[in-house]
C-alpha cells in the first residue's frame, strides 16, 4: 500500500511540473519502471491518446509491472540505452542515487527523448551530517550511492550536458505518511521554516527531494 501511495504522489509531481511548463507529451518512458505503479497512475492524469513504456532490467519487478500493462501501458525487460526508440518524455524518478556510473547513464539516455523529468533525493542536509551514521543509514535502507544538494543535481546534469528548464523541490517527508517517529517531529519545523526560506530549510532539516525538467 505504502509504495502505491508514493507511486500516486510521484505521478502527481510529474504532472504538475508538465502543467506549469505547458507540456503535453504524447509518447512517455519511464526508466527504472519498477512495479509500474508511477506509469499506471500517471495514465489516469494525462490525455488518453498518450501512450506509456516501462523500462527495467530486474526480472521480478518487470513480473509485477506486467500486470499493470494495457493497450496504452507497456513494460520491457531491457536497457532504453541499447534500445531504438525516441519518446516526447523520458521519466528518471529516484534512479540516478543508484547507479555506480551515473554520467555514463545520463549520456546513455540523452538521445531517448525531447524532454526529461529527473526526480533527485535530496540526502545531504545539516541534519543528516551531524546525525550519527545519517548517510549510512539512507546507504543501507535505500541503497543510495550518491548523495545530493541541489545545486550538486543541476550541476551533475550541466555537466551530462543537460539544459535544465525547470525544477522545483517535492516534500516527500511532509506529504506521505510515516510511522517513524524522528520524521513525525522534524515535519512542523519543517513546514514552518520552508514557509519562510526554502533553501534554508531543505539544508539544514532535510526531507525534501528536487524534480527537474531538462532537455
Amino acid at each position: 500500500m505504502w509504495h502505491v501511495e508514493e507511486s500516486a504522489w510521484k505521478a502527481r509531481q510529474v504532472d504538475q511540473m508538465l502543467v506549469r511548463n505547458h507540456l503535453s507529451p504524447t509518447t512517455i518512458c519511464e526508466v527504472g519502471c519498477g512495479a509500474g505503479e508511477v506509469l499506471k497512475s500517471l495514465q489516469t492524469l494525462l490525455p488518453s491518446d498518450a501512450t506509456f513504456r516501462g523500462y527495467d532490467i530486474s526480472p521480478q519487478a518487470l513480473e509485477l509491472a506486467r500486470s499493470r500493462a494495457n493497450e496504452r501501458l507497456e513494460f520491457k525487460l531491457a536497457e532504453i540505452g541499447g534500445e531504438d526508440c525516441y519518446f516526447d518524455l523520458l521519466l528518471v524518478l529516484d534512479v540516478i542515487e543508484h547507479l555506480e556510473d551515473y554520467f555514463s547513464f545520463l549520456a546513455s539516455i540523452r538521445s531517448k527523448g525531447t524532454y526529461k523529468i529527473f526526480h533527485f533525493p535530496l540526502d545531504l542536509s545539516v541534519q543528516t551530517v551531524i546525525r550519527r551514521n545519517g548517510l549510512l543509514k539512507v546507504r543501507t535502507h535505500y541503497g543510495h550511492l550518491h548523495y545530493f544538494t541541489k545545486e550538486i543535481a543541476l550541476r551533475a546534469l550541466e555537466d551530462a550536458r543537460y539544459q535544465v528548464v525547470d525544477y522545483f523541490y517535492t516534500a516527500r517527508a511532509t506529504e506521505l505518511p510515516t510511522r517513524q517517529l524522528p520524521r513525525k517531529l522534524l515535519n512542523l519545523p519543517r513546514r514552518l521554516l520552508f514557509a519562510i526560506h526554502r533553501d534554508l530549510a531543505v539544508k539544514l532539516l532535510g526531507g525534501w527531494s528536487l524534480l527537474v525538467l531538462a532537455r
